[in-house]
């Protein structure tokens, strides 16, 4: 259930520049950080799961001397795409992971998310976070 109109998330969205802290989520995924941006989506959208979605998935990312890659998620007409991709794709079909959700009540048509490895833990951003 939304806490907000999706005209407001949208509105909001556009104030997150950095963060002013790293917030652990999970147990589960007890090296997986999100930023403010990142957890005011899985909050205010409901969408822990989203951020478990990309948790469960970053074992797939190459470790590269760049640690860095984008998730998107977009929706269908009931469910949505999500795909885990290099920050430079070398070619136009590298994916680290791809998944299809088969239903979904996510209040945005998309969202993209940087993800990055600081040599400890990975944190999810918003690209206006970067």
């Amino acid at each position: 259930m939304l806490s907000k109109p999706i005209e407001e998330i949208k509105q909001e969205l556009g104030n997150f520049y950095g963060t002013e802290q790293w917030h652990r989520y999970s147990p589960l995924f007890h090296n997986v950080m999100l930023t403010d941006g990142a957890k005011y989506i899985a909050e205010t959208c409901g969408a822990y799961w989203l951020m478990d979605v990309i948790s469960s998935h970053l074992p797939s990312v190459r470790k590269t001397d760049s640690y860095f890659a984008i998730a998107q998620l977009v929706k269908g007409k009931k469910g949505a795409k999500f795909k885990l991709v290099p920050d430079i794709p070398c070619d136009d079909h590298e994916v680290f992971a791809k998944q299809t959700i088969e239903y979904t009540d996510f209040p945005l048509d998309e969202i993209k998310f940087y993800v990055s490895y600081d040599g400890e833990n990975w944190v999810i951003l918003l690209p206006s976070e970067y």
